[in-house]
Parts: structure tokens; C-alpha cells; sequence
């Protein structure tokens, strides 16, 4: 059998000449035109079959020239659809009109009654051509998907959309002949269509897709066909068909159909993605191509999951000179050689810690940057909740020395990568982001210069190491459970490339001394988060998988927040992206923020968090041994 199998695939594989599909066509239209004739005078041979003979070599030229006219044969016929069969339909009219033309002509000008064929027999004839023809294509077809798609698992899927987005799946998904989908009916919430028929499939009310009703119709998937779907309502259909152990795909939104046509390959599984509860940021700016265009751009932290997709972003500009910095050798070198691969150019990668002012002070000096990304930072709440001064001397430290450098070799802007951890914080790593923002304005009671800093603020970037969807996916990998800390806590999230593009607009609309944040949508509970991952890996909670509420981690929020009491916002030009006036630094917390940049690692942890806590009286440190300082 797997022998058997293994020559079908290959013979999937070859595709018929086009100059047989050709030929093979002609042919049916030479048969079809005896046919006509036969018609024509009752089944009765008695019209003149030396005529008859002498007229096909004229029909097969004429025919030839029509399919070519439509390029009718270079159509794939296991594949045919509706385009197919216009075009086929198309192409027999030209061939009737120039059988009508060549007969009048004949009969006008006395040509050889070769050319007049009686214009009964041609209106015969086009019908029949057009009856043998589609169906010789459809039977093809048919019997190409019973050949080669009878040894795969067949599924059955229902669609949710019966409008015009739902039938073109339906046409997608049946005209592919290596299809193994079965479509078994269409799911509506209009009311108006709920009970009636769609190419002879029932259109069902989504209240009536119940686990007896997915059991007894065998149903597998559901194929969500509705275009700009609001992505609460994704989330909410989606998670309804979860609960059903059904698998969930989703077809693209029409302007990322190739062509303008929706083939199967489109149809994807629905991603972690379209499950964020807002629609997606997307930025088209060409105000950016002013800002980075023939300027020297400093990303550090390049080889991080920000820092990284700020890159690729950047690389379409047409910069001066792009500098990655990182001090992670092998991720730096990852990423160098996918630039390369890229065929990216004007680029410079160097291994160097933002710690080592005096290495920092030779590459501004040696580069001039004039945009800087400052996306270095230590970022695992429960690293640096052991380990305070390498939060201390990275992100604070490290960033005030990128800041002083900004100012000295005169660079046009600084943004800063912050979180909103550092909002109201609860941990060290928090903490230590929020005086990472305050070294921005802080610098400049010592330093003068033009540098306009900006700082850009966000939640949980999806993907990005360490955060919570790799570790759900080890999880899921090693058989569960997934560990969830609490189970009301709650999260914003965003993609990695969304976060970059905020960056990007931010640095490109920015003036100075503001923080830019966005409309990151409703927060998603973690918890609903890991049932999502682990129905999008078709397995079945808690069944397959089960989850663990393992309590809440040193310094861990149950819901983050992305603005400090008195930083108000106001819009800007792009609806989902807003601005927050930056608190001023008092001289008191400047002086203190320059004593704690004075400490060094024989310092002890409760100390260094101590001076934390004066200088940021807003972090409550949470069910870490920290917690004694909330006393005093």
C-alpha cells in the first residue's frame, strides 16, 4: 500500500502538456461536430460524409486558433474552476463566430463549400462543445481527487460566513483537487439565512453547533470565512469552537488574496495572533523614510527580540550606516548572518557592553550615531529580583551611560525600550526600567546637548525570549501541564513586529521628553491564553494537557498598568498611538539616582533596592524579601 501511495504522490506531482490539454480539446470538439451532424438530420447518415470529412481539418484549425486566442490550454485540469470554464466557454463562441463568418463568406463569394457549414449545425455544435467539453474537465477532476486524495484522512468542515467571502472559500477549498476537506455546510448568525441552502449546503444557526451535533456529522474543523472580523468577535467564535475540540482556520482578509484569488493554501490555521482581542497596529508612514534615510541609526540590544525585529525594520531605509551592538556573541552573529543572507548592506555588528562606558565612548566616537535605539536591558522579573545590581548596572547604569555619550557626540534622538512594568512597580526589574526613564531627563541637569529623548512604553510582546508563549510551548512540547501563576492574572500583549513599529513612528514623531504608549486593546487572562495555545496545538485541556496554578512569582503583578498617576494623555495622528507628558526628576531623586550609580557589587541587595525605593516611592515591592521596605 505504501508503495501504491508512493507512486500517486509522484504522480501528483507531473502536470499534462498544455499542447495535449490542447490537443485532447480538439479533439472532443472534432467529435462533437459529427455528433452535430448526426443531431441535424435525426440520427440519419444522410448528409454528405465526404463534406463532413473534408470540413474537419478547416474545424481543427479554427479550433486551435480559438483555444489559443483564451489560452484555454494552459489551464491545469485538475484545478479547473470557474475562471476555467469562462474561459473555455469564451473560446467555443470565437470558434462559432468564425465558423458563422468563414459560412456567409462561403456562401457570398462562392468559396468551397468546405467553409459553409449550415448555421444550424454551428449552434448544435457550440452546445455541444460547451456540455462535452466543461464536463470532460469536471470528470477529470473528479476522478484525479478519487485517485490521489482517496489514500489521505479526509475532514469535514463547516464554514462560518455564508456571504460572498464564504462562498469563495467554498470554491477554494472544493475546486483544489488535492483538497482533502469535505465541506459539510455554512454557519450565519443572520437570521435571514440561517435554514436555507448554499450551493445545496445548509446554512446552520452557530447555537445549533453542539458537541452531539459536531459528533454525529464527524465534523473536524471550521473554517472562519468572514472578512475584517472584529478580533473580540474572533476571540469569542474561536473560543466556542475550542471547547468543541474542533480545530479553527481562518481565511485572510481580501487584500492579502494573491491575485485577487483565495486558494487553499491561504487558509491557515488561526495564530496566537489573531487571538490578542484588538485589531492589529499597522504603520505606513512615509514620514519614516525621511527620519532614517541617510542617517547613521545605533541599535543596542541588537540581537534581542526587539532589538533584533528593529533591525530588519530599519534595513529598508536607506541609512547611512546601521550599527548592532549587543554583548551576546552568538545571537549577535545569528543575526549578522541573516542580514547577510538578506543581501543587506552598510551594516556594522560589534560585540560590546553598554556597562563599559569607556568601549561605549570609542564606538560613539568612531560612528557618530544620530538615532539611537536603546533596547539593551536585563528584563526577567525573577533574575533580578536575586540579583538587583546587574538590574542596577544594565538597566540603569548602562542607560545613563548611553544617554551621557547621546548628548556629548551630539546625536538627534534617543528612544528608550521601557515596559510597562515600570508603571506602579512591584519588582526590582520594574523599578529599574522606571529610573532608566528618569536617567533620560536626569542627565540633562549635568549635560547639555540637542538630544531629544523619547521614551516608548508597552506591555507582553508575543514571542519574545522568555515570555510567556515559548514557555506555554515547551510545556506543550513535554506533555504539560502549563504552569500558570494565578488565575485572574491579566496581560496586554503585542507582536514583536507591532512593537517595533511603535518604536519606529515614535522615534520619527517624537519632540522630546515624552512617553509614547498605544491602544493595546482589552488585557487577556493567562489562563484563557494557555486553553488557546493548547487547543491551537490540536490537543484537548485539561484531557491532554492540564494546567497547574503554581502562585504568583516574587515582584509579579496581577495586571500591569501603562501610565504613572499624573502623566495624562493626549492623542496624536495615529489613532491607536498616544502621548504622556514625562514627570519632571526632582533634584532630590536626581541626587539620589547619582548615589546609587555610585554603588557597586559589594554593595548588598537590600541596600541597592532600598536606594531603589526612595528614588521610585510608587514600587511596592510584592511577596518578595524585599516586602520589608514597605513599612518603612
Amino acid at each position: 500500500m505504501s508503495r501504491y501511495n508512493s507512486i500517486l504522490r509522484k504522480l501528483t506531482e507531473r502536470y499534462a502538456s498544455k499542447w495535449l490539454v490542447l490537443l485532447f480539446d480538439s479533439c472532443i470538439v472534432l467529435v462533437t461536430f459529427f455528433l452535430a451532424y448526426l443531431i441535424r438530420y435525426n440520427f440519419e447518415v444522410t448528409f454528405s460524409f465526404r463534406s463532413y470529412i473534408e470540413q474537419l481539418p478547416f474545424v481543427f484549425i479554427a479550433t486551435v486558433i480559438s483555444f489559443l486566442i483564451v489560452n484555454s490550454h494552459k489551464g491545469v485540469v485538475r484545478f479547473t474552476g470557474v475562471k476555467d470554464v469562462v474561459n473555455v466557454v469564451i473560446g467555443l463562441n470565437i470558434l462559432a463566430t468564425i465558423l458563422i463568418i468563414s459560412t456567409y463568406l462561403s456562401r457570398r463569394y462562392n468559396f468551397d463549400s468546405v467553409f459553409d457549414i449550415p448555421g444550424s449545425i454551428i449552434y448544435i455544435h457550440l452546445l455541444l462543445n460547451i456540455f462535452f467539453l466543461i464536463s470532460t474537465k469536471f470528470f477529470i477532476k473528479s476522478m484525479y481527487r478519487s485517485l490521489f486524495t482517496d489514500f489521505e484522512n479526509r475532514k469535514t468542515a463547516l464554514i462560518y460566513g455564508a456571504g460572498n467571502s464564504g462562498t469563495i472559500t467554498y470554491d477554494a477549498v472544493t475546486n483544489d483537487a488535492k483538497s482533502n476537506i469535505t465541506v459539510l455546510g455554512f454557519i450565519d448568525d443572520n437570521e435571514g439565512k440561517i435554514g436555507k441552502k448554499i450551493n445545496m449546503l445548509n446554512v446552520y444557526d452557530p447555537k445549533n453547533i453542539t458537541s452531539e451535533f459536531v459528533e454525529k456529522n464527524e465534523i473536524d474543523e471550521v473554517i472562519i470565512s468572514i472578512q475584517n472580523i472584529d478580533s473580540n468577535r474572533l476571540l469569542e467564535i474561536t473560543s466556542s469552537f475550542f471547547a468543541l475540540n474542533l480545530k479553527v482556520k481562518i481565511v485572510p482578509d481580501v487584500q492579502h488574496w494573491i491575485d485577487g484569488d483565495l486558494s487553499i493554501g491561504q487558509i491557515e490555521d488561526v495564530k496566537i495572533e489573531d487571538l490578542l482581542g484588538r485589531e492589529p497596529i499597522r504603520i505606513d508612514n512615509p514620514v519614516l523614510f525621511d527620519e532614517y534615510n541617510n542617517k547613521v541609526l545605533l541599535v543596542t540590544g541588537a540581537a534581542g527580540s526587539i532589538g533584533s525585529e528593529l533591525v530588519r525594520k530599519l534595513s529598508i531605509y536607506d541609512y547611512k550606516k546601521l550599527i548592532l551592538l549587543d554583548n551576546s556573541e552568538s545571537a549577535l552573529y545569528d543575526l549578522q548572518q541573516e542580514l547577510r543572507r538578506n543581501k543587506i548592506e552598510k551594516f556594522e555588528a560589534i560585540i560590546a557592553d553598554i556597562r563599559n562606558k569607556q568601549r561605549l565612548n570609542q564606538i560613539f566616537d568612531r560612528y557618530k550615531p544620530e538615532i539611537i535605539f536603546h533596547a539593551a536591558a536585563y528584563k526577567h522579573v525573577p533574575l533580578m529580583e536575586q540579583n538587583p545590581f546587574e538590574a542596577l548596572s544594565v538597566n540603569i547604569a548602562g542607560t545613563c551611560n548611553a544617554t551621557e555619550l547621546a548628548m556629548k557626540h551630539g546625536a538627534e534622538k534617543f528612544i528608550l525600550i521601557s515596559t510597562d512594568k515600570a508603571v506602579n512597580p512591584t519588582n526590582v526589574m520594574g523599578a529599574s526600567k522606571r529610573i532608566a526613564e528618569m536617567c533620560l531627563f536626569s542627565q540633562k541637569k549635568t549635560f547639555t546637548g540637542k538630544t531629544k529623548f523619547i521614551i516608548t512604553r508597552f506591555g507582553n510582546v508575543l514571542g519574545s525570549n522568555g515570555s510567556v508563549i515559548p514557555l506555554f510551548k515547551k510545556q506543550i512540547e513535554s506533555g504539560g501541564p502549563l504552569t500558570v501563576t494565578h488565575k485572574d492574572i491579566i496581560r496586554y500583549f503585542m507582536t514583536i513586529p507591532e512593537a517595533s513599529q511603535l518604536v519606529l513612528e515614535a522615534a520619527a514623531m517624537g519632540i522630546g521628553e515624552e512617553i509614547f504608549v498605544f491602544d493595546m486593546g482589552k488585557p487577556i487572562k493567562i489562563i484563557d491564553l494557555a486553553k488557546n495555545m493548547i487547543a491551537l496545538s490540536g490537543l484537548n485541556y485539561p484531557n491532554d494537557i492540564d494546567i497547574k496554578i503554581v502562585g504568583l512569582r516574587p515582584g509579579e503583578k496581577i495586571y500591569e498598568e501603562l501610565l504613572i498617576d499624573g502623566e495624562n494623555t493626549k492623542p496624536t495622528y495615529n489613532e491607536k498611538i498616544m502621548i504622556a507628558k514625562c514627570r519632571s526628576v526632582d533634584k532630590n531623586q536626581f541626587d539620589k539616582i547619582q548615589k546609587l550609580l555610585e554603588l557597586d557589587c559589594t554593595s548588598s541587595n537590600i541596600e541597592i533596592v532600598s536606594l531603589i525605593k526612595e528614588i521610585v516611592p510608587e514600587y511596592k515591592p510584592n511577596n518578595t524579601k524585599y516586602d520589608v521596605l514597605n513599612s518603612n
